[in-house]
């Protein structure tokens, strides 16, 4: 098999476990990549599709990504199918890269552009294998280099010398610095102007004014609420509650949103202390808030609830969530490594919303007394295409109601429920 790659004849790479496992391949994308040896938790992805998106994902900040798909890069890569300003992977490893792309919205081949981004693609590797052992023995430490003279033992103990993931804040990383006003909107969606509607807007015909606390958020999250009329200001994840209850007195937010994001969830104690100072509040001075994902596990921390790290984290497109309040089951994107306790949840009174049924984590939980809410899975990824989409119709009729959120009434919207 000839690959894409700047080099005329491929050069051998590999990936070194923790456990000792090494994984032999033929480089691709940055082969000649500085560090010689890059090291992160090694995590697989289910999806068939949408390779790019992964590879922008900031919560994939730390890990090297395995796709279990047998053929990627067939569609190339483009400058639209981006969830950030660069790929976060430390490293991808796939069974087979295409040898040529065909797509006509491609501007590029998947190997240049991990190249351009200084990133060390693997490929030729057996990622069923791969696979089966991360899912057998979880989630592992793993170590990746194209470069001759690291010896398999030298990977290995780089792999077991690594960073683990528990007790890892990697939201400062990827995180924005200074505050932003979001302007792009959805753009593939060819009745998305049926997402507006008399009741998505305030009162005075503006649009609801979103703050979102950015921890590493993807892009189409931000889209999704502008298409639905909200005017969305992302800020710092570090801002403090202050400053965001200020925002609120003045009338110059209606609700607050907390994004997704890469690391241990209860590393990120500047967030959760903002967020316990503001839901400890009295409920009728709450701020409407939402959040996903890693904003899902903050909001549980800051009540008082627990997480814990899954065995080998949820990451794909196809994964059933219930929704308890509907009894409707969604085929949700999902991409997270650490989950909410829901035992630890229900002891502080908040209510399940949604259970995953692949292994009953908990997908989504609300506050009964005031507008809080958040799900585990990822609804602007459209895997279904529109099954978690009401999520943000939620949102917008808690900052209409300031009450809390009602889910049987958002997932009956004829206009994302599909």
């Amino acid at each position: 098999m000839t690959l894409q790659s700047n080099h005329s004849t491929p050069r051998t790479a590999r990936l070194a476990l923790e456990d000792g496992s090494v994984f032999r391949g033929q480089a691709f994308g940055a082969v000649d990549a500085d560090p010689a040896v890059r090291t992160a938790e090694v995590v697989f992805n289910t999806a068939m599709t949408g390779y790019q998106e992964a590879l922008t994902d900031p919560s994939y900040e730390g890990q090297i990504l395995v796709m279990t798909a047998p053929l990627v890069g067939n569609y190339g890569a483009n400058e639209a199918d981006v969830e950030s300003e660069r790929v976060h992977v430390a490293g991808f490893i796939v069974r087979e890269l295409a040898q040529r792309h065909s797509n006509y919205r491609a501007s590029t081949d998947l190997s240049t552009y991990l190249a351009d981004e200084g990133v060390l693609g693997i490929a030729g590797v057996d990622t069923r294998a791969l696979t089966r052992l991360l899912r057998v023995e979880g989630a592992m430490r793993g170590a990746i280099t194209s470069h001759s003279d690291v010896t398999d033992d030298a990977l290995v103990e780089a792999a077991r010398s690594a960073a683990s993931m528990s007790g890892l804040n990697l939201a400062s990383r990827v995180g924005c610095q200074s505050s932003t006003k979001w302007s792009e909107r959805l753009t593939y969606l060819p009745d998305e102007g049926s997402l507006l509607g008399t009741d998505q807007m305030r009162p005075d015909g503006s649009p609801w004014r979103v703050l979102a606390l950015d921890c590493g958020a993807k892009r189409n999250i931000f889209r999704n609420l502008l298409t639905r009329g909200c005017a969305v200001m992302v800020a710092p994840h570090s801002m403090s509650a202050s400053e965001i209850r200020a925002l609120a007195n003045s009338g110059e937010i209606d609700g607050l949103f907390i994004s997704n994001g890469p690391g241990d969830p209860a590393a990120v104690e500047t967030t959760i202390a903002a967020l316990r100072e503001l839901l400890s509040s009295d409920p009728s001075e709450c701020i409407p808030t939402f959040g996903i994902c890693l904003g899902h596990q903050l909001l549980g921390l800051a009540l008082g609830a627990t997480t814990y790290k899954l065995k080998f984290g949820h990451h794909g497109a196809n994964q059933p969530v219930r929704n308890n309040r509907t009894g409707r089951v969604e085929i949700t994107s999902q991409n997270h490594g650490f989950a909410v306790d829901e035992s630890s949840l229900a002891a502080i009174g908040a209510e399940s919303t949604h259970v995953n049924l692949n292994d009953g984590t908990l997908a989504g939980f609300r506050l009964v007394d005031r507008p809080v809410f958040a799900v585990q899975h990822h609804p602007e990824a459209s895997p279904g295409p529109r099954d978690a989409g009401y999520a943000f119709d939620a949102f917008i009729e808690m900052m209409r109601t300031r009450r809390p959120v009602a889910f049987e009434v958002a997932a009956t919207n004829p206009r994302t429920s599909g």
